[in-house]
């Protein structure tokens, strides 16, 4: 098999959660949601965002990213 400087993909199946929020982190989210569409000109459904807004928590997150390397 040819040596390629690409490794294999990572399996990017996506997986079903589902989740419930109290009422004040609803509005904030719909807050939000309706701010994206104000700047991007286009709505997202919250459930779309969601993803999204958590993976760029996690990414900003100094000490989880060091303890996860560990």
């Amino acid at each position: 098999m040819p040596e390629l400087k690409l490794a294999q993909l990572p399996d990017r199946t996506p997986v079903k959660l589902g989740i419930s929020v109290m009422p004040d982190l609803h509005q904030a989210l719909v807050a939000y949601a309706a701010l994206y569409a104000q700047a991007y000109g286009r709505e997202e459904p919250i459930a779309d965002l969601i993803p999204a807004i958590l993976a760029a928590f996690l990414e900003s997150d100094r000490a989880f990213s060091k303890g996860r390397s560990k």
